[in-house]
This record gives C-alpha cells, structure tokens and sequence, in this order.
C-alpha cells in the first residue's frame, strides 16, 4: 500500500501572539504523485499549514503545536528547516519575502548554487527556467525593480529550478495577469505530470486553478477540515458559497437558470460540463435579451487629466504621450499585461514618479509640481505590495496613522478607524500585531487606511489579490457604495475580470504606452484581439454560452445583473 509522502495526524496549532488556535486536530494525507488544492476563506489556516509543512514554523513563526506532521515519512519535528526546505519546494504567499540574489538570474540560481553546481549548469539552468516562464528579459533586474506579477514568476522559477519532488504553491496566482496565471497553472500541472512532482497548491481562486486537473480540494474553514474530495464532488456540494468562496461562474450561471448539478457529470471544467438539452434551452431562454440598469454615466468635468504624459525608465519608454480623463464619481478599470506601465501610471498621478513630458490636471488645476503630500490630501493611492505601505505594530495604529499625521481629533479617529475596520472586515482583528495577519488581510488594512481618509480620487493597485470572495465582496460592495455616496471616484489597477464587468463603469487596457481601449467592459469581452492585447483571457461564461449558442455579452450581462440582484436581497 502507498504510503502518504504528507502526513498531518491530530494537528492543531496556537501561535504565541493569538489566544485561540488557528488550526483544531488536522488530520489529512497528500501521496506521492498527487496534486492537491487547498483552499478556504481568509484566515481560516491555510497559510498556517503551509508554514507546517516547509519548516516556517516553528523556525519564523513560534507557537504551540500538538499532533504530528510526517513529510516522507520523517517528523518535522526531527528536522531543521534546512533539511525541509531539500524536500519541499516553495512559493510563497509574499515574492519579496524570498528573494535573496542582487538580479534576477542570480536570485533563480540561488538553490544550484548552494548545492555547488557548476557555472556553466547555473546560468544554463537559469535561462531554461526562465524561459519557460517567459521572463528571459529581466534575468539583470534587480527583484525589486520588476513588477508584481514578473515577481511572482521569478519565485516559481527559482522553486522550480530545483525539480525537487514536493512543491507548495501559497497563493501562486496573486499577482499574475489571467494569461500568466493559466500558463503558471498550465507549468505546475506538466512539472507534476513530467516528473511525478507532489504538488500542493494552496488558493482561493478555485476555478482558475481548476484550469488544469487536481486530484483532490481540500477545505479548510476556522482551522478545521470541512471537506476533503475530488473536486467533482466538493463542486456538487454547495459548499463554496457557504464558506465564502467563489464557485466556478459557470456552475453559478447552471444554478441561476434552475440546472441540478447533482446528474452532471465533469462539472471540474466548463469544456467538459454535460449540458442535459433542458440546461441547453434554459441557458438561451435566459441568454435572450433582457432590461438592465446601465452603468450610471456622468456629466461632471474631468476629476483628473493625463495630457500627453510620458515616462521612461533610462531608455525604456513605459508611457508615451499618454492620454487619460477621469470623471468626477466614475469607477474604471485599468488593465494590461504584467510590466506594461499600469503602476509606473499610478505613480506618475501621486507623485512618486514625474513625468519627463505632459501635464497632470486635477479638478482642472495644474498638479505638476504639487508634492505627494499635497495630492495625497485628494488622491489616495493603495499600493500592490502591502508590505511596503505597513509602518506601525497593530491593525488599529496602521489605520488611524493618517488621521493622527493630520491631527483629527482623537474621539473623531477612533469612531471612524472602528467604521472603516467594520466594513472592510477587519474589526475582529483590530488589537492584532499585523505580523500575524495573511497577506490578504495585510491588503485589507492598507485599503482600510486609506479609505478612513475620504479621497477624492482612490487608486488600488490589485485591490482582489489574495481577498476571498466573502471580502472581496464586502469591499467592493462597500467602495461602490462610497462611490454612489459620495461621488468618491475610484481606478481599479486589476487582473479581475469579473471585477470589470460587475463593478466598473469603463475598461481603459494599456498597451505600448498608450490606450489601446477606453470603453464599456461587455465590448472588451466580445473582443478577443483586445482581450490577447491586455492579457486577459475569456471567461468561463464566453465559454458556456458559445457551447450553449448563446450570445456571449448578453449572457453574461444577464448574469451580472443576477448577481447584483442577489447582492441587493442580502
């Protein structure tokens, strides 16, 4: 009988910094050969068992274990995470937090060379690496000088590069355009096919890991195991809405338009889901065209002007002669591949980049020579990494550090720091050490602390990374509320679909230093030469209605306005 190559037996963990344990009697095997998605709401342990399985606790994260964890058959407990780290592989949750080389190809490198490789097997290993993670160009840039996304892949490949026999991906799609995420997913299935790898995912985004084959999901919620099967059944189930996740969009089109899922079969993947002939004339019923509430549009002047404006880096031009207005209580997205120049945008507007040419208007005022401080008083700016935007010790100081720098009154910033916390989900841990927090609910915080300062104008750069869905609808509904409110006007830095389409009044996809589209989102997605130029992919509702012969941009308007319909009755 094959023996588990990942054993957790009555496992349960409390760290030292929290009074209640995040995980409760565990008690789950992964073989040999096995790719296995774990997945769950934030908070609920996934990280935590992670940090199990490749040494990061107890050595970086100190607590109270009880059970016993075996990984080839050897207790954590009688190795160092030196030897862990020979047998698992990992891709952590957070890039930064591994890089270790001065470039890219270094930082790749790093495992080979300290297993003595030769130079010759270094570099030729490290350009193969890179290659299949299209990444070649930046093998002489710094770590830090890449974008999220190329970060992400440079941590992958310098995993992979090992080809050791376990691999645990913690959040792998994070920060990856939809195109780079389904090659991500499509390269972890061939390691796992090609070398018989034991692979570990470790995800919320369900059906975007479903683009290839796993094995088994299993689903953690408040530290303990609510399911553990194929994802055949677990799909079946219901249970993803119940804990707050996103279930595949094209099961949640079946349901709305009355299909059991239960005589289904295949239903892991939208090209192989049966489609009985009565789902088929439901779908085209529904897929017929319907009244919807258009996106509110707006007269109001231009809240801020992007006139001409271009920027290079040395001799990389990223922006080039650029144009760009956003109104006054609009939301829009801004999208394009990974490294096109969607944050070096970002930061020309607040000031931390200027432009070598063009003019920035803000309420029709010249804002070239204004300071960050002066356009952070209107333009609040979440950035991708929240790491890099964390200077205090708790959620509460870190949220209300604005509003003291701006010397609110002390009765004012505590009613307002406990508002903001409340609907970003963040008020149970309001007394915790962000140190122990995920890298979603790190996101949350820096989102938190800046919406307690009421902008103008809010960028978030990937505000969906690592937020589930019960989140990342709360904040969504929570900004379109501030929106319509108070006219707040709000870009959208994203790789999110289904955030475009449900939440945006217009896509703006950036590409060669210009705009190469500004318009409605449903044109995009009827646009595959656009949807190719921005990295994006269809969505698996383009897929179910062109199977059920269905007009695609009205079945998926239909489905948008089901889901705010649902929304509205909660």
């Amino acid at each position: 009988m094959k023996k588990p190559i990942i054993s957790f037996q009555d496992v349960s963990f409390q760290y030292h910094s929290q009074s209640k344990p995040t995980l409760n009697h565990l008690n789950f095997d992964i073989y040999p050969g096995e790719k296995v998605l774990i997945a769950g709401p934030s908070g609920s342990g996934k990280t935590t068992i992670s940090r199990l399985m490749n040494g990061l606790i107890p050595s970086a994260y100190p607590g109270k274990l009880n059970g016993k964890i075996l990984i080839n058959g050897q207790s954590i407990a009688d190795q160092s995470i030196f030897d862990l780290s020979l047998k698992v592989g990992t891709v952590l949750q957070d890039p930064d937090t591994q890089f270790v080389g001065l470039t890219v190809a270094e930082d790749i490198a790093f495992a080979l060379e300290n297993d003595a490789d030769s130079q010759d097997d270094l570099k030729q290993k490290a350009r193969k690496w890179a290659q299949r993670l299209n990444i070649p160009r930046i093998l002489n840039q710094h770590p830090q000088e890449i974008s999220g996304g190329q970060k992400q892949r440079v941590a992958m490949a310098g995993v992979l590069v090992d080809e050791g026999k376990i691999l645990l991906f913690d959040e792998p799609l994070a920060s990856l355009d939809p195109v780079a995420g389904r090659a991500s997913i499509k390269l972890i299935d061939e390691m796992q096919k090609e070398n018989n790898t034991t692979t570990v995912i470790i995800e919320h985004r369900i059906e975007d890991v479903l683009y290839r084959p796993v094995d088994r999901i299993i689903l953690i919620d408040g530290g303990q195991i609510v399911a553990n099967d194929t994802p055949e059944v677990v799909l079946k189930s219901g249970i993803l809405p119940q804990l707050g996740l996103r279930e595949p969009l094209y099961l949640s089109a079946l349901k709305y338009v009355g299909q059991d899922l239960a005589p289904l079969k295949q239903v892991a993947s939208v090209q192989t889901v049966t489609l009985k002939a009565a789902a088929t004339e439901q779908l085209q019923d529904w897929g017929h065209p319907q009244l919807h509430s258009q996106a509110p549009t707006t007269d109001k002047p231009p809240l801020l002007e992007a006139q001409n404006i271009s920027f290079g880096y040395g001799d990389k031009q990223v922006l080039n002669r650029l144009n760009l207005q956003v109104r006054a209580g609009e939301m829009v997205s801004l999208v394009g591949r990974n490294g096109v120049g969607k944050t070096t945008l970002s930061n020309v507007v607040t000031g931390f980049l200027h432009q070598d040419t063009g003019d920035l208007l803000l309420n029709g005022h010249d804002i070239n020579e204004a300071s960050i401080k002066e356009r952070a008083d209107h333009i609040g700016y979440v950035l991708q990494d929240p790491n890099m935007m964390i200077s205090k010790n708790t959620v509460t100081e870190e949220v209300a550090l604005g509003l003291v720098l701006r010397e609110v009154d002390a009765s004012k910033i505590e009613k307002r720091v406990a508002q903001t916390l409340k609907v970003c989900g963040l008020y149970a841990y309001r007394h915790w050490p962000i140190s122990a927090l995920s890298y979603g609910q790190k996101k949350r915080v820096t989102i938190a602390a800046i919406l307690v300062l009421q902008p103008e104008l809010l960028i978030l750069d990937e505000p969906t990374a690592g937020q589930d869905w019960r989140h990342y609808t709360e904040m969504m509904t929570f900004i379109q509320s501030l929106n319509r409110q108070l006219g707040l006007s709000v870009i959208f830095i994203t790789h999110d679909m289904h955030l475009m389409m449900e939440y945006t009044d217009r896509v703006v996809v950036l590409n060669d230093g210009q705009i190469a589209y500004d318009d409605q989102p449903m044109k995009l997605f009827a646009n595959l030469d656009l949807l190719k130029q921005a990295s994006l992919v269809e969505t698996s509702l383009f897929t179910l209605a062109q199977r059920a012969g269905v007009d695609p941009e009205q079945l998926i308007a239909n489905f948008i306005a089901q889901e705010k319909a649902g929304r509205s009755h909660e």
